[in-house]
């Protein structure tokens, strides 16, 4: 006999949501499925806002399903384990970032790449696999498979860890694939933002020497003095964009608004590698030209696989990586995106959700 809604998703779940392109986020009432044998409950403590969130529940991407809870930089309390779970138990601390199921046996897959799965299920505005939409960590609780959770060292501060779910993996993974990660070498970081600011932190540890790369000379002395760069670049100064040509290595670019890539690839040594992990809304031009002469790449990068994500977590706790944020409760939540959409922010917001969040 099949089972009725409420036994299929007996979990009584609380959040935020927006219903329309408006983008206004309020409270919502909604359900969670059962914890399965392969499953982990996460009571859910807090949640990074990422960019995304803001672009997805204006459905700047064209895709939006409403009622949506956005949400994937996810930390808490592992509540409930099913029979199979292996790596956690409960009262584990434990993290969901930006997918909660992919195919599992296609060649991403298979390498640990779920993130580059024709069948991924981002963490929220999604169908999942059995036809109910994906609600993200703008909750009290989640329930997911336990090969998406990640394990969370005791080091590390959850609020200040959770953005590393998306943006520290969004910045580490180019840096490590691409070979931008080797001791002595010499990075570019275009835009000093949510991802920008931990992927300084993170080359640091690597040993890397840094140069941020912005249009705002405001942002000068907080990256070389709180946040460890060893240059800065003003990329609308032709003088220093001329000086620094051929010195960079390799260039991670954060930025998503429309800007030129021409300029950059000048700063690359030959062979030198642009990565774009930004998304602009118009298309990039891309000249061949300063290409062919130094054989330098331009390719792109998004977040990573299950396994690179936890081994980015291990890294940071080693070295002390968070990031830098701002706290807030569920009900600023609309002020927040207001202040994203302006850059009012220092370079996270972060919503504790387990003490502002109260069922209506």
């Amino acid at each position: 006999m099949a089972k009725t809604p409420e036994e299929q998703y007996p979990h009584k779940a609380f959040g935020w949501a927006a219903r329309d392109s408006s983008g206004v986020l309020s409270p919502f009432t909604f359900s969670r499925r059962a914890n399965g044998d392969n499953d982990i409950t996460l009571e859910v403590l807090y949640c990074g806002i990422c960019h995304s969130d803001l672009h997805s529940i204006k459905n700047d991407f064209g895709m939006a399903i409403y009622p949506m809870v956005p949400g994937h930089e996810i930390v808490g309390i592992v509540t409930q384990v099913g029979s199979n779970v292996k790596k956690f138990k409960v009262g584990d601390k434990a993290g969901v970032g930006c997918l909660v199921g992919s195919c599992r046996s296609c060649h991403s897959c298979a390498q640990d790449l779920e993130n580059y799965c024709p069948k991924l299920i981002p963490t929220y505005g999604f169908i999942d696999k059995d036809g109910t939409p994906t609600y993200g960590g703008y909750s009290n609780m989640l329930v997911v498979d336990e090969h998406f959770g990640v394990n969370f060292p005791d080091n590390l501060p959850l609020d200040a860890a959770a953005p590393l779910l998306c943006a520290g993996i969004t910045m580490y993974s180019p840096m490590k694939y691409f070979g931008l990660c080797t001791p002595g070498m010499h990075l570019g970081i275009v835009g000093l933002g949510g991802l920008g600011h931990v992927g300084v932190k993170f080359a640091k540890a690597m040993g890397m020497k840094v140069t941020v790369i912005s249009t705002s000379i405001s942002k000068k002395k907080e990256a070389i003095e709180q946040l460890g760069a060893d240059e800065f670049l003003i990329s609308k100064d032709p003088e220093q964009m001329q000086a620094a040509t051929g010195t960079l290595d390799g260039i991670i670019d954060t930025v998503s608004a429309a800007h030129p890539l021409l300029p950059l690839l000048g700063l690359l040594k030959n062979h030198g590698k642009l990565v774009i992990v930004g998304v602009p809304d118009k298309p990039f031009e891309l000249p061949a030209f300063p290409l062919l002469m130094g054989r330098k790449l331009v390719s792109g990068s998004a977040i990573g696989g299950i396994k690179e994500t936890q081994e980015m977590i291990d890294f940071a706790a080693k070295h002390n990586i968070t990031a830098d944020i701002e706290v807030i409760p569920i009900d600023y939540v609309n002020t927040a995106m207001e202040r994203l959409v302006k850059g009012d922010v220092k370079y996270r917001f972060v919503i504790d959700v387990a003490n502002s969040l109260k069922s209506s």
